[in-house]
């Protein structure tokens, strides 16, 4: 079980922060807060590096919700950060659904950091949600990382599929591989990746968009997002936002 050092707010009457520092002891003293570890003397809230207690650096969380109008289902598009500098986010919802932005995803306007959420969710029947068909597959050839997948020439494949999709297969979904190449209405296939494997003739075939490529958000009634920052330099943030609109079944 992991171990924090409270911090109380009288103003809040609360515990709002929880440090990852475990000291031995503690005092505060002519305004300054001292801790002492392994027979060391420190001074908190003075030095330069931050994010770092005796001699380790350690993330700064924060950890909030979106709840706006909590009987309606919503989809939650985007995040939007009032800060100086980029942060990492992980999202969940209570259907549930996951999504995550990479730090350097955001991108600055007008001072400040815009991106999409990117949806992460593993359960077949939610991922399905966002799958396209193609067709029956012909003839299946090749194996491992070069799988070919032979359309008939009445079978249209389009423009959308692109390099980096995923494919599925069959009527119970059961993960193919990445898409590497689109030749005319052949699609090779990466079935090497984790949980993947060869279709077979005839199996009907479906992709799902890469969630890098194609955000598609996460959805729930609420959004409970943590926002992680390991810079060692001051960083402030004022508020975070998310373009949010309502699903309809």
């Amino acid at each position: 079980m992991a171990e924090y050092t409270l911090s109380y707010s009288a103003p809040s009457e609360g515990f709002p922060s929880f440090y990852s520092y475990i000291p031995d002891y503690m005092i505060g003293m002519n305004n300054y807060f001292y801790s002492f570890k392994k027979g060391q003397l420190y001074r908190h809230n003075t030095n330069a590096v931050r994010n770092q207690y005796y001699g380790v650096n350690y993330s700064t969380t924060i950890t909030s919700v979106f709840n706006g109008a909590p009987l309606e289902n919503k989809l939650f598009k985007t995040l939007e950060l009032e800060s100086d500098a980029s942060w990492s986010a992980t999202l969940a919802t209570d259907l549930p659904q996951v999504g995550e932005i990479a730090s350097s995803f955001f991108e600055k306007k007008e001072a400040n950091f815009f991106a999409f959420i990117r949806f992460l969710e593993t359960d077949i029947n939610l991922l399905m949600r966002y799958a396209n068909g193609l067709g029956s597959v012909a003839t299946v050839g090749g194996s491992g990382a070069a799988v070919t997948l032979t359309f008939a020439a009445a079978v249209s494949i389009g423009s959308i599929i692109s390099i980096g999709d995923v494919i599925y297969y069959g009527l119970t979904p059961t993960l193919g591989g990445t898409v590497v190449s689109i030749v005319g209405n052949i699609i090779t296939i990466d079935t090497t990746i984790a949980g993947g494997s060869s279709p077979s003739n005839g199996d009907f075939i479906l992709y799902v968009k890469n969630t890098v490529a194609e955000s598609h958000g996460v959805m729930g009634h609420y959004c409970q997002y943590t926002l992680t920052n390991s810079d060692t330099t001051k960083v402030e943030i004022f508020a975070v936002e998310s373009s949010i609109m309502k699903s309809y079944p």
